[in-house]
């Protein structure tokens, strides 16, 4: 006997036991031989010299896979040192569910890494058997294969158990054929249930007319249980139930004594307490997934006229819900809020309705839904509640429904998925809501602009700027007509189009937008109510993408410091951009040791607010990195944008706009750190990137030719160097005109493509020009104006001019001595009297 087992006949609990893992069911009866087997299959998995599969246990809903695997768990747990129970109902839970894992594991949190990190953490540390090698996961309820494949642990010292009704686990795990029981099964588990001596022949007929589903026998025992009902009565009910279901003419996947056995089930509970009933009906129409108990509790003024007066009395809700707990027709689970029904248990019971009474349940569904979401979308402290009620919006056919309140509901859903960067899914859910409502409505109706507005800003944020401009540019037009130009809807439809403006690079149009909505905000909100300081912040970022950056400072010190302490409510969302954004003109001003600070600090919020891995944070990450590297910190920049650019690319894949500034922060970062094959890979993949999204003529494509171009040079081809430099200075000064630091950065680097190539003469002549143009826009006391300074001073000792050369050098160094602190990156390499080459970080719109 293995030592860890006792001799006892109860083994130890291991050390790590889940809290989720349901409690061991009294009555389980029978299926020893599936048992053994699967226990044997399970050992003989990890001796194998090829890599373990999972087992699947696969059958019918209601077979009794999962009291199997809980079964398992309980009678086999003194040989795990862990046993995590990891509900897949809902595989958008699986990460955190694992990720829950990480202390025991003695691995970083998911506080500190992200949810998806951790898990994969957790995954790769059991693979390993580190530091534990004999762990037992059971994955239960999981239909898709392909959606929670990637966590489940591939390999290693441990077991994994899967229960689901899809065959298609065969191709991932050793399938294990769960069918109904056997006849000395089911009559055992009668007697069991039932606490009495069947007679055999009693317990074999009922069991045969149930066709020993231990779903349908779990039914018919807690009825007899507790109404004292004989099984001769029982079957005759079954019976009569029976040929009802017959004279359905339904098709179902379930077998029909399944179906009349649950309308006997149901017709007791009508009988005892019609609430339950009701209840029960209004159940079968959520999603599968556990559905928040709060939801009825809010749920008294939702208008829902059916369950009007059960939610009005919570002693007969209780009661209602205590009673179907009774008849096994629910599971409650007081620790997570919720209640749950069994899949084939909702289809019966949705299948014995009439299509009108179908329609007017399922609608209450949809009112109820609407009426238990918290009134505020954006606040993180909601997104608990928005998560529980997202699975069961398709489900219960939320999407089609055009009833006020729900078209609300269905804008505030849109709003959380935005918020929390779910952007996939706020797009799938916004396009299925629009195409149904405009239908219903019109392309004028009120929700359906307002959803327009949600759904453009979606577009926007996964870079898809060709459809969000179009659809925001005609949404802008409907709401001037529809509302009126003063509307807030319209107002802020006005700013998300001012976003597309930048998008298309149009930096002086979008300023100009902002403008204007700076004046009629104040007009109609107050100079510093939230609103009003959203414009500012957007009104910096203006100045910014301007590269006025003294006055981009002003103004996004203003909505930082106004956000962040507004007695008014302010969204995580817009306190995360202000802190960063001031972060970042902090940098572009060139106070790097600063923007380092603001934004480490902006970072801890972004993480202890919205989530390591919310896009926002991860935009912080890169923002800060870029700050390190400047500042010098060149080790610590790139071990952070190395970690976000994973990040973002898992989440959201190489073309979503933040992965792409991602993406060229860290070739930079790669060519600073004497990496430059890993950084021209990196570059060249960003530039192809930046032209179809932002398209070939974008400041930003531009700015990323440029960093192409600089590699080229590095690697010893100045003259495709010079080409490139040659076409993104002209695009620039075309689009941005010659008064701006992209402009000036390309005109730099240019020079120092002529000088690589022998042309001291006209390297000389194009820096001065530029030097000439830097002074008049920024001063003499701008770091871009010095380091073109050294540049030019090189140029003039190699084109003849030793002593003007060495002056202008001397005093641009005392000028680096007399504004950066010893130690600063630019300072010293100023001291060294080489050639300052410039490289372009983009950032967010």
């Amino acid at each position: 006997m293995d030592e860890r087992v006792s001799s006892q006949s109860v083994p130890r609990v291991p050390p790590i036991w889940g809290k989720k893992i349901p409690g061991r069911n009294k009555n389980f009866t029978g299926r020893e031989s599936l048992l053994e087997e699967l226990r044997a299959s399970l050992e003989s998995s990890t001796t194998a010299a090829v890599v373990p599969l999972p087992q699947a246990l696969q059958g019918l809903g209601g077979v009794g896979k999962t009291q199997l695997a809980i079964e398992y768990a309980w009678r086999y747990r003194g040989f795990y040192d862990l046993v995590w129970w990891v509900p897949a109902d809902q595989p958008m839970l699986v990460p955190s569910t694992l990720a829950a894992l990480t202390d025991d594991l003695k691995l970083p949190s998911a506080s500190s890494t992200g949810i998806e990190e951790a898990a994969s953490a957790v995954r790769a540390a059991l693979q390993r058997g580190d530091p534990i090698d004999r762990w037992l996961l059971i994955f239960d309820n999981a239909d898709e294969p392909e959606e929670i494949r990637d966590f489940i642990p591939q390999g290693g010292p441990g077991h994994v158990l899967i229960t689901s009704r899809n065959s298609r686990w065969s191709g991932v795990a050793e399938t294990v054929p769960v069918d109904v029981f056997s006849t000395s099964e089911s009559v055992a588990f009668l007697r069991k249930r039932l606490q009495r001596d069947v007679a055999q022949k009693e317990a074999e007929r009922l069991a045969s007319e149930l066709g020993d589903l231990p779903l349908a026998l779990e039914q018919a025992a807690a009825l007899q249980a507790m109404t004292g009902m004989s099984t001769d009565d029982y079957i005759d009910l079954l019976a009569r139930e029976t040929r009802a279901v017959l004279n359905l003419s339904k098709s179902t996947e379930y077998p029909h004594s399944m179906t009349a056995a649950w309308q006997i089930s149901v017709h007791e509970i009508e009988n005892r307490l019609p609430a339950a009933a009701e209840v029960l009906r209004c159940l079968a129409f959520f999603g599968p997934d556990p559905i928040l108990r709060d939801i009825f509790r809010r749920g008294k003024r939702s208008g829902a006229r059916r369950m009007g007066p059960i939610l009005s009395d919570p002693l007969t809700l209780n009661q209602a819900f205590a009673e179907l707990n009774r008849f096994a027709l629910v599971r409650i689970e007081p620790e997570t809020g919720t209640v749950q029904v069994h899949r084939l248990v909702q289809a019966l019971l949705r299948d014995s309705l009439k299509e009108e009474e179908r329609d007017q349940i399922r609608h209450e569904v949809h009112l109820l839904l609407a009426a238990g979401a918290p009134a505020d979308p954006e606040n993180t402290v909601n997104w608990d509640t928005y998560a529980g009620l997202l699975p069961h919006l398709r489900p219960s056919g939320l999407v089609e429904c055009t009833d006020e309140p729900v078209q609300r509901f269905g804008i505030d859903i849109v709003r959380y998925l935005l918020q929390s960067a779910n952007y996939t899914s706020a797009k799938s859910f916004g396009e299925a809501f629009l195409r149904h409502w405009s239908a219903a409505h019109g392309p004028s109706n009120g929700n359906v602009l307002r959803l327009r507005r949600q759904l453009g800003h979606v577009l926007w944020q996964t870079g898809a700027y060709k459809e969000s401009y179009e659809m925001n540019e005609v949404t802008l037009d409907l709401m001037r007509k529809e509302f009126g130009a003063d509307h807030e809807e319209t107002l802020r439809q006005a700013l998300t189009y001012a976003a597309n403006l930048r998008a298309q690079g149009n930096f002086q149009d979008a300023m100009n937008q902002d403008k204007q909505l700076l004046d009629a905000h104040e007009d109609k909100f107050g100079p510093y109510a939230p609103p009003t300081l959203r414009v500012i912040n957007n009104l910096a970022l203006d100045h910014a993408l301007l590269t006025q950056y003294d006055s981009a400072l002003e103004l996004q010190q203003l909505a930082f410091v106004e956000q962040s302490s507004s007695q008014l409510e302010v969204s995580k969302w817009d306190v995360q951009l202000a802190w960063n954004n001031l972060a970042r003109v902090l940098r572009l001003s060139g106070d790097h040791a600063r923007a380092v600070d603001f934004g480490e600090e902006a970072y801890s919020h972004g993480v202890r607010e919205l989530g390591v891995e919310h896009a926002l944070t991860l935009m912080t990450a890169r923002d800060l990195s870029i700050a390190k590297r400047r500042n010098g910190d060149l080790e610590e920049a790139l071990e952070l944008i190395r970690e976000t650019h994973a990040r973002l690319m898992k989440l959201y894949g190489p073309d979503n706009p933040d992965t792409m500034a991602a993406t060229v922060a860290l070739s930079n970062t790669l060519r600073q750190a004497n990496e430059p094959q890993e950084a021209m890979k990196m570059a060249r993949d960003a530039l192809p990137r930046y032209q179809r999204a932002f398209g070939p003529e974008h400041p930003f494509t531009y700015g990323c030719m440029v960093n192409v171009a600089l590699l080229y040079r590095l690697r010893g081809d100045a003259r495709r160097a010079k080409e490139l430099d040659e076409q993104a200075r002209d695009g620039l000064l075309a689009k941005v005109g010659p008064d701006h630091a992209y402009t000036f950065s390309a005109t730099i680097n240019l020079a120092n493509d002529l000088a690589a190539l022998g042309d001291a003469t006209g390297a000389r002549a194009l820096g001065a020009e530029v030097l000439e143009q830097i002074a008049a826009f920024y001063g003499f006391d701008n770091l871009l104006y010095l380091a073109a300074a050294v540049n030019l001073s090189i140029d003039m000792r190699a084109s003849g001019e030793a002593e003007e050369g060495r002056k202008l050098y001397d005093t641009t160094v005392a000028a680096y001595e007399r504004l950066l602190p010893p130690g600063h990156p630019e300072r010293t390499f100023a001291k060294k009297g080489e050639r300052f080459n410039w490289d372009f970080d983009p950032f967010s719109l």
